[in-house]
């Protein structure tokens, strides 16, 4: 089945290739639900996903390049510590999170905190790594389409005033 474009479930338990488990969706209490193939989650697992059925169950190694990437030595910043009002708190050794231009938030390692600078790594904490994921597919619906009226073009502005003017005249 091609779950592309399709809203799912899927319960999921993601490990390192070491066996330490990383995350759950049963531990988190609820599955993860995404538009198939839509960029929501990394690369590998929407293409495991992809072509699951309901109902089943898979093991799949999503290598660095299909997860987080490389890790970037450019990812490692040092910015002036006057950003930081309170920099003598930034907790070195520790991930804080910092919102990113798109709204969402990010984590990011506080490496050093000296005199003059604050040293930054904003490289994803699993950058660098395969992961492994065992995937049950809950559920695949198709999401409806919206049928807009006329007068409505997707990302733009409403023009109701102006049309109900135009059939005035």
């Amino acid at each position: 089945m091609d779950n592309t474009g399709r809203r799912v479930k899927v319960h999921y338990i993601g490990t390192f290739d070491d066996g330490w488990q990383f995350d759950s969706s049963y531990d988190n209490g609820e599955p993860i639900e995404f538009v198939c193939m839509n960029g929501d989650v990394i690369e590998g697992f929407d293409q495991a996903v992809r072509d699951m059925e309901v109902g089943q169950t898979i093991k799949v190694h999503v290598p660095v390049e299909m997860a987080y990437g490389e890790r970037d030595e450019e990812a490692i910043q040092k910015l002036p510590r006057a950003l930081f009002p309170d920099a003598d708190k930034l907790p070195v050794g520790k991930h804080i999170y910092t919102q990113d231009g798109k709204g969402g938030f990010m984590p990011v390692l506080i490496v050093a905190v000296d005199e003059y600078e604050v040293t930054l790594d904003v490289n994803h904490p699993m950058a660098g790594q395969a992961l492994n994921f065992e995937l049950t597919l809950l559920e695949s619906e198709e999401i409806p389409k919206i049928e807009y009226p006329e007068y409505v073009v997707p990302g733009q502005p409403l023009k109701i005033a102006e049309q109900e003017a135009q059939k005035e005249e």
